[in-house]
């Protein structure tokens, strides 16, 4: 209740009629943000109605996360509520993506079991800037096609321009997709692999194929294999020999299935559906039709 009539309410009354300590007054007091009308004589401190009011709208500001400095520019009129709001947004923004990268990492730390210096460098790499992510790729890229000059220019042009564009509101999943994606294309074993791949895929480009199109051999794999699985064709069956056939022509079976597993083998495969992942695009589609022309190699050449 207002003390002895004077319209005033010592820090205890305030306190009881806002629900706040007596503490949280008191600091918020001695930080110059709830300043008191008066003091008694004894030297308590004292408030009037508008400092009600103003406790109130310093709670709301804090509970919505503001500073004391800026609650104190505010109630200084200094700034509008919502200029600050506005500050404020833009401070969560980035608090958030800061906490989704930590998420990411720790899940995948707590997936994979990792050592201390493997969550090091995850989280460097999970932190990295939109341009050091695709100088990462960019090296990547032109490790892969270094000495390559018969690649076709068309293809090389189109590697050199892959990107990463990881969303500043990524999620969890597409952070560890990142992590995961740097630490493979900075594999040395894996760019040999990409490189393998990418001979495939040039050195099978039909004579008359113009240059700068997509590789040939892939399309040509989705085009009869597509077909010969709608039908039911197994892999084993007498039928999978015509598309192999198509394929390879006459070239021996087990040569064939050396360079299908050396250029498309589950992490060139997983490379794409991270790339996909990371840059929110669809899977990449036929990894089924990839599989089947290996299985029926390998029944063919006895592995």
């Amino acid at each position: 209740m207002f003390e002895d009539g004077t319209g005033l309410l010592t820090i205890g009354e305030l306190a009881r009629a806002s629900g706040l300590s007596v503490r949280t007054i008191r600091y918020w007091s001695d930080e110059g943000v709830l300043s008191p009308a008066a003091r008694s004589s004894g030297g308590y401190r004292l408030y009037d109605p508008g400092g009600v009011a103003r406790l109130e709208l310093i709670r709301t500001l804090r509970e919505l996360g503001l500073g004391l400095a800026q609650v104190r520019e505010v109630l200084a009129g200094e700034r509008t509520v919502a200029e600050v709001a506005e500050t404020h947004v833009a401070a969560l923004d980035a608090q958030i993506r800061s906490l989704r990268v930590t998420r990411a990492v720790l899940s995948t730390v707590a997936r994979r079991g990792s050592t201390a210096e493997e969550t090091t460098l995850m989280n460097k790499l999970a932190r990295l800037s939109a341009a050091e992510r695709q100088r990462i790729m960019a090296e990547f890229v032109a490790e892969t096609l270094h000495g390559l000059d018969a690649v076709d220019p068309g293809l090389q042009d189109r590697m050199r321009r892959t990107a990463v564009h990881l969303a500043e509101d990524a999620t969890p999943e597409e952070v560890d997709a990142w992590v995961e994606l740097a630490e493979l294309i900075q594999d040395p074993a894996f760019r040999e692999r990409m490189r393998r791949a990418v001979e495939i895929n040039a050195g099978e480009r039909r004579p008359a194929e113009p240059r700068g199109r997509s590789p040939w051999f892939a399309e040509r794999l989705v085009e009869l294999v597509v077909p010969a699985r709608e039908r039911g064709v197994g892999p084993t069956a007498p039928e999978a020999e015509e598309v192999l056939g198509a394929l390879f022509g006459d070239a021996d079976r087990g040569e064939a299935l050396e360079r299908m597993t050396a250029g498309f083998d589950e992490r060139v495969a997983r490379y794409r559906e991270l790339l996909a992942i990371v840059n929110r695009q669809p899977a990449p589609p036929h990894a089924e039709d990839f599989a089947w022309v290996v299985a029926a190699l390998r029944a063919r050449a006895g592995r």
